[in-house]
């Protein structure tokens, strides 16, 4: 099979001819029809983001793909079904704390690395060996739609977070981070899941208008000075009562100020989930005033990903019309031109944008 392959850090991707993967008990194949390719793909491929990967390596977090065959323990799945591959690869002998590859893009500590060398290979080829678990059923759609579906794969990131918190029907949410890809998904995703209001914080005032121009006035955008009382009082106010939940998406780069006065809105008994990347580039932490926290009872959730079922859950979410995948604009390439695909997506990586490979 023709296969877009890492063989070192800082280095383009090669087109190559791999060996088709091998079927084994718990496994299915799928013929990859589209990928999505992450925003910042190309700091991961550079080796800046230090993602542990051992090369070399097909990446490719998930897709949308055909089943082309399935081990014995399949049941319901058939070949040809359409279905989304699910990269949050978990160890099956710890199911209360399992250890998690994303397949084709990173491994969580020796067990994820354990992991990731036997489901190594993500979607940039024309098939890839997924987890039977992970292969989620889509229902009928056509070729042209797969890569809108691609979406899911952004989706699911901030559905899990709010799946961690218990977000209810009814409540009001603030999304830190609500001008970027992940965040405004977490946009719609919190919407769908039946939020009555949804913060959005941000500086950058056309993206935040255009969230309001989508979704209609239970968003409630603020536009953020850079000083954290100002900016913690003006999200207060526009919420309009108490903030139920503060989801944070902000990337390596933000300041831990510009995170703390959007955590520190909620309320008294409120939850905050926090799935960014704060600190992970070096500097300071986040620090959260102990007082605050134990009087207030507030429940911080750390969140990497989402659980088994929330993938079979969202499509249900768009099956039912409530997450609208075509408010994605996608830009396709094939796989000869993945490099290009990587630098494209690097390039515009806003709102509601998907670079997607159809090999």
């Amino acid at each position: 099979m023709k296969a877009a392959v890492l063989k070192s850090f800082g280095s383009p991707l090669m087109i190559e001819n791999a060996p088709d993967p091998a079927l084994g008990t718990g496994e299915v194949i799928v013929d990859v029809v589209a990928t999505r390719v992450l925003s910042y793909m190309n700091e991961v491929f550079s080796g800046e983001r230090n993602y542990a990967l051992d090369l070399p390596i097909i990446p490719g977090p998930g897709g949308i793909g055909r089943v082309r065959a399935i081990g014995p323990d399949a049941t319901k799945l058939s070949i040809g079904d359409w279905v989304f591959c699910d990269p949050t690869v978990r160890s099956r002998d710890d199911v209360v704390a399992p250890d998690i590859a994303l397949q084709g893009l990173t491994a969580a500590g020796p067990g994820g690395m354990r992991l990731q060398q036997h489901f190594r290979h993500g979607s940039y080829a024309e098939q890839m060996r997924v987890p039977t678990e992970n292969v989620k059923r889509l229902g009928a759609i056509n070729s042209e739609e797969a890569s809108q579906w691609c979406a899911l794969g952004t989706a699911l990131v901030p559905y899990g977070g709010f799946l961690a918190a218990n977000l209810q029907a009814g409540e009001t949410v603030l999304v830190s981070g609500a001008t970027g890809n992940f965040g405004s998904a977490a946009v719609s995703v919190a919407l769908a899941m039946g939020a009555a209001c949804v913060v959005t914080p941000g500086r950058n005032e056309k993206i935040l208008a255009d969230l309001v121009r989508r979704f209609g006035t239970r968003v409630k955008p603020v536009r953020l000075t850079g000083n954290e009382d100002d900016d913690r009082e003006a999200m207060k106010r526009a919420a309009g009562g108490p903030i139920d939940c503060v989801f944070d998406i902000m990337p390596p780069s933000v300041s831990t100020s510009v995170v703390r006065a959007a955590i520190m809105t909620v309320r008294a008994y409120g939850r905050v989930v926090l799935m960014g990347g704060v600190g992970m580039a070096g500097g300071p932490g986040l620090e959260l005033p102990y007082p605050w926290l134990m009087r207030n009872c507030i429940s911080i959730h750390g969140v990497w990903m989402y659980p088994p079922d929330a993938a079979t859950r969202l499509i249900g979410l768009v099956r039912a019309g409530l997450l609208r995948l075509d408010e994605y604009a996608t830009t396709d390439f094939d796989l000869d031109h993945v490099n290009e695909a990587v630098a494209h997506a690097a390039a515009n990586g806003g709102p509601f944008k998907l670079t997607v490979i159809r090999p």
